[in-house]
This record gives structure tokens, C-alpha cells and sequence, in this order.
């Protein structure tokens, strides 16, 4: 378990036990990414989609996420495939969603659970494995039919809801698709297809991980982001901007900003005049800061 990443997150209801429990976690040096507070749903569904993104890597992460009855957290996380999210408000529960569910994502309540609580319950749930003895079964192994059905389980949970159909009803993202994006030289990861030149609209694509250094434009720019989540710096007025689907910004002309992606991300955007990028750091020091900004 040490080795597992765990990505939590909270509305404000649920923020105070959550922080609790990421100090906790911290404490016994389990890697923890806090996105922070938001709404309930919003809360609940960026980190089920992150978790589920997450299952085709080699080291899946596992969530955790909090709201006052920690229920509305817990169904919007359900809405991304692989992702098993289970409110528990006793250790005795956290057993029973991880030995039989193999639970990944973790939901508590803010209001009706005390950290005391709460921490026995992160402990019994990070510590009891799938199909492990547990209360649901008298702290017994569970009979081999038992087990096999427990694993049947996870593959056929997995296939609910595949055949259903899928209707892309957003114009630009149909815009998008099948369109060819050339490679942004002077950064690595980036493609972008100009649709117009002055004032000038584009497609622009960057890859998981990617890092625009801190650079201007000579004219403002307005986006929208159709896919991923980034973070945007404005250097020049210290702010910092988190977007993700559906986020809009604006930044000024002159205004030096640098760029993470933490997800493969698309977006719309328009210069006001002609597209040109004014580079005010190098790349490195641009990841340096960037680390350094995201380790606070």
C-alpha cells in the first residue's frame, strides 16, 4: 500500500476531516495528491475520474473523498468505470467494502464522523486486501465459491453499461475529432492547428506532463478547455488559475504565464491579432518552479 498514490478531495463540508486525514496519510509517507476543496459533485467526480484513469497504469491510485454524509461524493466518483466507491462510517464497514467490493475510492462524512473515527476507518481500509476475512463473514477466509464469485464480480462490474450509447453532443469537440494537429516546435508535447489568422483561432493539444515556460504574447488570448485539466500561473498579476472541461480564461496581452498539464488536454483558443510566444525562462527552470509551486 505504501507505494499507492491516493488523490483526495472534499467540498467544505467534508475539507476539515479530509485534511485530517491527508496529514494522516502523510504521516505514514503514502503519496497523496490533495486537489483541495470544491462542490460535492465536483469534488466527487474529479477524483473518480482521475482514479479511473489511472487503472491502466502500472500502479493504480486509489481516493479518497469526503462531504457532510460523504453519499454525494461517493455516487459521483461511481460514474467513472473501474471506480468502486463506498461510503463507510465504521471500520467494520471499510472492511467489508474493500474484502468485497475491492473498494478504490473511499468516502467519509464530514459532519456525522469525528477524525478519530475516521482515521480507524483510512487504517482498516488500506489495510484489509480483496476477498480478506472480514465482518461481513465472521473475520473468516471466505469459501472458494465465495472467492471465485468475487472475482468474477470485478469483471463483470467492469462490462455493465459498455453497450450503451454514446452521443458526443458538443459542436466543437465534434469539430475536433479526426483533425490533425501539427507539433509545437518550441515546446515538447504541444500540437496545435490554426483555424484562422487574425485574429487567430486554433486547436491546441498538449500531452500528460507537459510544461509551457513562463512566456508573453503580444495580443490577449481567450480559452476553453474541451478535454484535461491544466493549471495556468499568471506571473505578472500572481494568480493562480486550475481548469479542467469547460473552464474559460482570459489573459492579457504582455501578461507572462507559465503552463502544467497534468493530463492529456485540448482547448479552443483565440489571439486577438497574429499568433506569436515570447519565452521570459528556460524549460527546466520552468519544472523547477512548477514542482516547487505544487510540493507546498
Amino acid at each position: 500500500m505504501a507505494e499507492t498514490k491516493i488523490i483526495a478531495g472534499a467540498d467544505e463540508l467534508g475539507t476539515p476531516l479530509k485534511d485530517a486525514l491527508v496529514s494522516h496519510l502523510r504521516s505514514l509517507n503514502i503519496q497523496v495528491e490533495d486537489l483541495g476543496a470544491s462542490s460535492y459533485y465536483s469534488a466527487g467526480a474529479e477524483v473518480g475520474r482521475r482514479v479511473s484513469q489511472s487503472l491502466s497504469s502500472s500502479s493504480p491510485a486509489r481516493g479518497l473523498v469526503a462531504c457532510g454524509t460523504g453519499v454525494g461524493v461517493a455516487i459521483f466518483a461511481n460514474k467513472f468505470p473501474g471506480v468502486f466507491a463506498v461510503t463507510c462510517l465504521t471500520p467494520a464497514e471499510a472492511a467489508n467494502a474493500r474484502s468485497i467490493t475491492n473498494c478504490n475510492v473511499l468516502a467519509v462524512s464530514g459532519k456525522y464522523t469525528s477524525p478519530v473515527t475516521a482515521t480507524e476507518i483510512l487504517d482498516t481500509w488500506l489495510n484489509t486486501a480483496f476477498k480478506a476475512p472480514c465482518h461481513a463473514n465472521d473475520d473468516k477466509p471466505w469459501p472458494q465459491e465465495i472467492e471465485s464469485f468475487l472475482d468474477n464480480s470485478l469483471v463483470e462490474m467492469a462490462e455493465i453499461g459498455k453497450d450503451a450509447a454514446v452521443v458526443d453532443t458538443c459542436a466543437v469537440c465534434c469539430l475536433v475529432k479526426n483533425r490533425e494537429l501539427n507539433p509545437i516546435d518550441m515546446i515538447p508535447g504541444g500540437s496545435m492547428k490554426i483555424l484562422r489568422e487574425s485574429p487567430t483561432s486554433a486547436f491546441v493539444r498538449f500531452k500528460a506532463g507537459s510544461v509551457e515556460p513562463a512566456h508573453h504574447h503580444t495580443f490577449g488570448h481567450d480559452l476553453v478547455v474541451m478535454e484535461g485539466r491544466k493549471s495556468v500561473w499568471n506571473l505578472t498579476k500572481e494568480e493562480r488559475h486550475d481548469l479542467t472541461v469547460g473552464d474559460y480564461l482570459f489573459t492579457p496581452a504582455g501578461d507572462v504565464h507559465r503552463v502544467k498539464y497534468y493530463e492529456d488536454t485540448e482547448f479552443f483558443i483565440k489571439w486577438d491579432g497574429h499568433w506569436d510566444m515570447f519565452f521570459d525562462e528556460d524549460l527546466q527552470t520552468a519544472k523547477d518552479a512548477i514542482d516547487k509551486e505544487l510540493a507546498k
